[in-house]
Parts: C-alpha cells; sequence; structure tokens
C-alpha cells in the first residue's frame, strides 16, 4: 500500500508530511518505506525492529522496548486479524459496518498511557484506510492508506 502520512507537533509550525509505501505480509512482517522527506525504511520481523536512514542502521529486540512492541502490535494485529493480541495491550471497541468500520484501540499499560492517548484504525472491508495516533502529550499522526494494485 502507499501511505501520505501527517504529524502534528506541538513546537512546529505545521504537520510534517511524509510519504512511502507499506508492505505487510502475515503474520509478523511490517515494512514501512518512507520516500519523501528523506528516505527511510523500518523493518519489523517477528521481534526485530531495524531502522535504516541512509547509510545508519540500527537493531532493536522489541523485548526491551515494550511501548514500542505495543504499537507495532496494534498494527499487525489489525492487519492479521489477531483480536488476542491486540486485546494483551489495548482496550478495543468496533464502531461500524463490514463497509465501513472504526477501530479504536485505548493502552491498558500505564506507561503505554503515558506516550499514547489513542489509536484510532479505519477502513473498510479487509483494507485499512487510515491510522490516526493522538499521543498523551497532544502531539498526533494520521496516515492515509491507500491499497496498491496488484499486477
Amino acid at each position: 500500500a502507499s501511505f501520505v502520512e501527517k504529524k502534528s507537533i506541538a513546537m512546529l509550525d505545521k504537520p510534517v508530511e511524509s510519504s512511502g509505501e507499506l508492505f505487510y505480509s502475515a503474520p509478523d512482517h511490517l515494512e514501512k518505506r518512507t520516500f519523501k522527506p528523506k528516505a527511510e525504511s523500518m523493518t519489523v520481523d517477528a521481534g526485530t525492529l531495524i531502522i535504516e536512514r541512509g547509510r545508519q542502521k540500527h537493531r532493536l529486540q522489541l523485548q526491551d522496548y515494550p511501548e514500542l512492541a505495543a504499537f507495532i502490535d496494534s498494527i499487525r494485529g489489525t492487519l492479521a486479524g489477531d483480536r488476542k493480541a491486540l486485546e494483551r495491550n489495548y482496550r478495543l471497541s468496533l464502531d461500524g459496518t463490514a463497509e465501513h468500520w472504526t477501530l479504536l484501540l485505548l493502552p491498558l499499560d500505564e506507561k503505554m498511557q503515558a506516550v499514547v492517548k489513542r489509536i484510532r484504525i479505519a477502513g473498510a472491508r479487509d483494507a485499512v484506510r487510515s491510522i490516526e495516533i493522538t499521543q498523551a502529550d497532544g502531539d498526533s499522526s494520521l496516515m492515509l492508506v491507500e491499497k496498491l494494485a496488484t499486477p
């Protein structure tokens, strides 16, 4: 899928916009390739996150970063349709119909609540259309997702 993400940060005058592509392969491979404004990639395989920016490459074990792992699992769990995985870290609320639905995720863990207030994922049928994250400090991001045509 392609994405356009706008991040609203209190200390900046206007939102920061980025765009690129997302790849997901069940059950636990997720990749975000950003092309604009600067090239970078984030790849999650099982419990490892790899971030590449230019010549820099960082490898993190998600077990060492539980808040980050919970956030990544919110996206992977939604894409995989894994309710149990989502319920480990979030209180869930699903509204709408199969044609147009919204999944609201509220963090259960206090440490996660100190970072993320809520995650709202909206979609149509089996496709995620947007991911909105509201942070505890008031900053937010909205990622619009559009499925790419398969060749």
